[in-house]
């Protein structure tokens, strides 16, 4: 597949506990032209979570139908749910006029399936800044069972072994900063002369200066 005409994908991924999902809303709060990529799901909804917001909830017999119909871009089981990115919800992107990008909250099987499908897709994977403080995340979270926590955890170390699958990797030891490299990122690869050749050559189509000689 061919690269989108320009149309930023950003694939952010990290292990439980590092931030990602602080991070990913920050980026959208303050970088109103890109979008959020909402994949589905069989998990069931959280209490705060709403269909079509933050997740498609469908049954598994339904993903799997999409599956047989060509509909991911990418899907992946994890914990025992299945996630997809769908092909539809990048062409809604790119049919908003005032949209320029989209991000992708995925784990690593789903960047790796996306790297090979897309040309141009940019990637980063959010680093906690150390193991310890990584399982203090987990455990901070009321909902986690000491059952849920060692289970995430031991994914968590296995995730950040496919590292080197990603163009950037943004260590998020403080908020703030993680966020301010993100941007950066973001920034940078707007600016990418590939994404903007298209613009170069319609000024060089130009044939003559308003109002010059004819």
């Amino acid at each position: 597949m061919n690269a989108y005409d320009g149309f930023l994908l950003l694939i952010l991924s990290s292990p439980s506990g590092a931030g990602k999902t602080t991070l990913t809303r920050m980026l959208m709060e303050r970088c109103p032209e890109l979008r959020f990529s909402v994949s589905h799901t069989t998990r069931s909804a959280r209490a705060n979570e709403v269909d079509g917001r933050d997740y498609h909830f469908v049954d598994r017999a339904a993903f799997l139908q999409l599956i047989d119909q060509g509909a991911f871009l990418e899907w992946a089981e994890v914990h025992g749910n299945l996630y997809g990115t769908s092909i539809a919800e990048i062409e809604r992107a790119r049919a908003d006029a005032g949209c320029a990008g989209m991000i992708f909250d995925i784990d690593y099987q789903g960047a790796r399936q996306i790297r090979a499908k897309v040309a141009d897709v940019i990637s980063a994977f959010i680093l906690p800044p150390s193991m310890n403080e990584l399982e203090r995340r987990l455990r901070g979270r009321a909902s986690e069972t000491e059952d849920a926590v060692q289970r995430r955890f031991a994914v968590a170390k296995r995730e950040i072994e496919h590292y080197a699958l990603f163009d950037f990797l943004v260590v998020n030891d403080d908020v703030g900063r993680a966020f301010e490299e993100l941007r950066a990122i973001v920034t940078a690869e707007r600016a990418r002369r590939g994404r903007r050749a298209a613009l170069a050559e319609s000024l060089l189509r130009v044939g003559r200066l308003a109002g010059g000689p004819s």
